[in-house]
């Protein structure tokens, strides 16, 4: 087996002073990584365990926090200033998780007994919305939906009565100039005079949940047309780099100091609803808010190394306060929502290091001086809603280790007579005389969904979702509002789909295909170790004795996740076309096709499956997730970089963008291709068609007087093909010197011209790289880096293989060296068979709307192919 590259562990043992919790000991800090130690029965016994502290938290509720005066303690009467039993319709919906239908029904009786929103009280709009207006829709529609055991038979909609009553009285606070709401509103009274005009991000645009399911059931549309309103009164005031601001002013809708963007408190479920809307509604263009969005905070606000997420400046993207607060532990969550796991991968363990240092999740926490500014913990669920999502996205058993430590710490910090406290101080475990709603209708609830797999939710694929208060919302296909015939006309063809998780290889069966292999949990990743070392929290002892001292790990990579530039055919600064002609740029049925690609800005963004980049946005179009960009320019076809040779000199014809190559094998004794046994199966020739580059020597090119050495690579009586295990990806120096060979070389690691510059200082003629996808790709290199080359490599030649013609050659290379054939021969035929002219364009042009056929070659950048890219030249 052949092991990845990782980087030297010995780095990272300059570790700062220990933070693990005096709570615990050194052994149970570090999570348990037996997979087979979680069987059926022991998730079931800790997923009761989970059951009994909820039930002992609720219990004390209904025990001591109905009361209006608590004789011993007011653990339960956090009221977000509403005077309503919060607790009580909060946790309404954890009983359905709970699969305790009694429970439910008792619930639901006394919510319609005791609650009443005719109160003199100034609650918040946000918090009442998501705690109280959530919790009465989830419970009326699982009291009223047939066919389910909570269904009902006494219930006449009074849930749905009450959340109605409710959402009338906070409508008052959306009458503003620009449809942002006020922060707070008097239930009785409505807004009083001298309300602050401030209110966050987060607190007027995460409203079209509840909202929106509001008209939706009772037909008033005023709900969702206030919430939607606000919502994009806040993103249509995004920054020229797509950030929107923490704090704004609702009457100027200016961004207030210090217009810093993040994702933890003050915008964090504003993302969060930009994507969970969509999933339930259906509605297009809060998906494409989601997209852009988190395009934006990927660029800017993620650090440099991919882990953790700082608060910038929302017009210039620069780093400001380098503060994590414990709200922000949600984000991993919602990354696994949209689909990009392995990024929620890296950032869950940074909250998860944080935790094993604390026993608990510090409210703030400063990355720079790697210390906690704020030691409280309230029992927030953020950090153990992310849990979850990972471990139904991976199955990954290292999660249920995290959840049970986590059960632990709460059981044996937070809990006391009367209920579950909030810890005030991490530190010395001194408690708040406090239980917020949260801990019951989130928190546990997302706890005991961790060690329930049987629980319905998990095999309900309808676009239920979760609100930022775990609260159970869906909507009825008769709810759902399809899109207009316009509409989708505007949009054309979408796919939306999210990569499958795959789990970290640990060694390779095989290195040349590297595809199958040993896989390995998250503990096993070779960048684990990174994140504990971030926060500088030093190693347990049940830690370092998995240590080798001749072990590696990895150093983090990081990839840029958006760009923008200006295109041009030969790689000159050109200005933007603002608005491009139809002679540019025309939309047809599937995407949009190019004719000249000058001056087009387009604003690249990486994919989630990590095999690349899509166009995002061409000129001022957005593109759609599954439309093409179809490029027909023929002042494209791989031109060199830069356009021009020395002293101005007009750059040489293109190359033609693809070459055929014919394989055969050279036999040491001709009779074995019939005598041997099994050598019916043996390809002994074939023709491929492999990508150009667009650096190095042309391999299409014929040999004449223009060259002063004619190139080697495919000519006279073909070159040898030759691989080197110890070397599979081309990236390392060659241990011999070879004659002229072509070398056959993996894809991954280094870039495509390290690899031709190793491979032409080994003496090679050149190198077939064994491509991993069904296109073409044409790599590229920037002018600088061709330079730093040096011109020797136009000397020698490279080229890429698709997924199948890869898998040709290996099994060529595979029969040679299995039955002693001898060797695997390269030729490059010669043009004349049909292939394009390198500056002949498509001379059937679609009419404007038409559909274009699908091509296999695609445009390359910075040796990422941009996948949902076409040429057509």
């Amino acid at each position: 087996m052949k092991l990845p590259a990782l980087w030297p562990s010995g780095l990272l043992a300059l570790l700062i002073a220990a933070l693990d919790s005096p709570w615990l000991s050194p052994s149970s800090v570090h999570a348990s990584s037996g997979a087979a130690s979680w069987t059926t029965g022991r998730k079931i016994a800790v997923r009761e365990q989970v059951r009994e502290l909820w039930n002992h938290g609720y219990d004390q509720y209904n025990n001591h926090g109905m009361s209006p005066r608590l004789s011993n303690a007011d653990i339960a009467a956090n009221d977000v200033a509403g005077n309503f039993s919060v607790t009580l319709v909060d946790a309404l919906d954890t009983f359905i998780v709970l699969n305790d239908p009694p429970g439910f029904e008792d619930a639901v009786r006394k919510v319609i007994r005791w609650i009443s929103f005719d109160v003199n009280t100034k609650p918040q709009v946000f918090e009442t919305t998501i705690r109280v207006l959530g919790g009465l829709l989830s419970g009326h529609i699982f009291a009223s939906k047939p066919a389910q055991p909570f269904r009902l038979q006494w219930y006449n909609g009074e849930l749905l009565d009450l959340a109605y009553d409710l959402g009338r009285r906070l409508l008052p606070a959306f009458n503003t100039i620009t449809g942002l709401p006020y922060a707070r509103i008097n239930l009785r009274h409505g807004v009083p005079k001298g309300e602050s005009i401030d209110t966050c991000t987060a607190g007027a645009g995460s409203l079209i949940l509840e909202f929106g399911v509001l008209s939706r059931l009772t037909g008033d549309d005023r709900f969702e047309k206030a919430a939607y309103k606000a919502f994009f009164a806040l993103w249509n005031r995004r920054s020229d780099i797509g950030l929107v601001g923490n704090t704004v002013n609702i009457f100027t809708g200016l961004w207030t100091h210090p217009e810093v963007n993040g994702i933890g408190a003050g915008i964090d479920s504003f993302y969060e609803y930009a994507l969970k809307w969509y999933i339930m509604s259906g509605e297009v263009e809060f998906l494409d808010v989601w997209q852009d969005a988190y395009a934006s905070v990927m660029r800017y606000s993620r650090a440099a190394d991919g882990y953790w997420y700082r608060n910038v400046n929302i017009h210039t993207g620069d780093a400001q306060y380098a503060s994590v607060d414990s709200l922000s532990a949600f984000w991993p969550g919602l990354q696994v929502l949209g689909g990009d796991v392995e990024n929620a991968v890296k950032s869950h363990l940074l909250y998860w290091n944080l935790w094993r240092g604390f026993g608990g999740l510090p409210e703030v926490w400063d990355m720079n001086y790697r210390q906690a500014t704020s030691f409280q913990y309230p029992l927030r669920p953020e950090f153990v809603e992310s849990t979850w999502y990972l471990y139904r996205a991976t199955q990954d058993p290292f999660y249920l280790d995290v959840g049970e430590r986590i059960l632990r710490d709460i059981t044996q910090r937070a809990r006391v007579q009367c209920g579950l406290a909030s810890i005030n101080d991490l530190r010395t475990n001194a408690r708040d005389d406090r239980m917020e709603s949260f801990v019951l209708s989130e928190t546990l609830k997302y706890l005991y969904l961790l060690f329930d797999e049987e629980n319905p939710l998990h095999t309900d694929d309808s676009h239920w979702v979760f609100t930022t208060e775990g609260h159970i919302l869906t909507l009825d296909h008769a709810a759902l509002r399809p899109i207009s015939e316009a509409r989708r006309k505007l949009r054309r063809v979408e796919s939306l789909q999210c990569p499958a998780y795959e789990a970290p290889m640990l060694a390779y069966d095989d290195p040349w295909e590297g595809e199958t292999g040993l896989r390995g949990g998250v503990m096993w990743r070779p960048d684990f170790d990174y994140a504990r070392e971030l926060i500088g929290r030093s190693p347990s002892e049940n830690e370092t004795r998995w240590w080798d001292p001749d072990g590696w790990c990895s150093l983090p990579k990081y990839e840029p996740y958006t760009y923008d530039f200006v295109l041009s055919a030969n790689g000159e600064v050109v200005p933007e076309d603002v608005h491009p002609s139809p002679e540019k740029l025309v939309p047809v049925a599937d995407g949009y096709l190019v004719h000249n690609v000058t001056g087009i800005r387009v604003h690249i963004v990486s994919r989630l499956d990590g095999k690349g980049y899509d166009i995002a946005k061409l000129g001022p179009h957005a593109v759609k997730t599954g439309q093409k960009i179809y490029f027909n320019d023929s002042a494209l076809v791989l031109a060199p970089v830069g356009g021009r040779g020395k002293q101005g000199a007009t750059a040489p014809k293109p190359r033609v963008p693809e070459v055929e190559l014919r394989l055969f094998l050279d036999y040491v004794d001709p009779l074995l291709q019939l005598q041997g046994p099994g050598m019916h199966d043996v390809i002994t020739e074939t023709i491929v068609v492999a990508a150009t580059s667009m650096f190095g020597g042309d391999p299409a090119a014929p040999s004449s007087a223009s060259r002063a050495q004619p190139l080697r690579f495919g000519h006279g009586d073909g070159v040898r093909v030759v691989r080197f295990p110890d070397n599979p990806l081309g990236c390392a120096p060659y241990a011999e010197q070879l004659d002229g060979e072509a070398v056959v070389v993996a894809r991954g690691e280094c870039t495509f011209l390290e690899k031709l510059v190793s491979a032409q200082e080994a003496g090679a003629s050149g190198v077939v790289v064994l491509g991993n996808e069904d296109h073409h790709i044409n790599p590229s290199a920037d002018a600088q880096d061709l330079a730093d080359a040096g011109p020797a490599i136009n000397d020698v030649a490279i080229v890429v293989l698709r997924r199948g013609d890869a898998q040709l050659l290996i099994d060529m290379l595979d029969a040679a060296d299995r039955h002693g054939l001898g060797a695997v021969k390269l030729v490059v035929e010669p043009r004349g068979d049909g292939l394009a002219e390198p500056d002949k364009v498509v001379e059937e042009k679609p009419k404007r709307g038409g559909k274009l056929e699908d091509a296999t070659r695609v445009l390359y950048l910075n040796n990422h192919p941009l996948i949902n890219t076409r040429l057509l030249v």
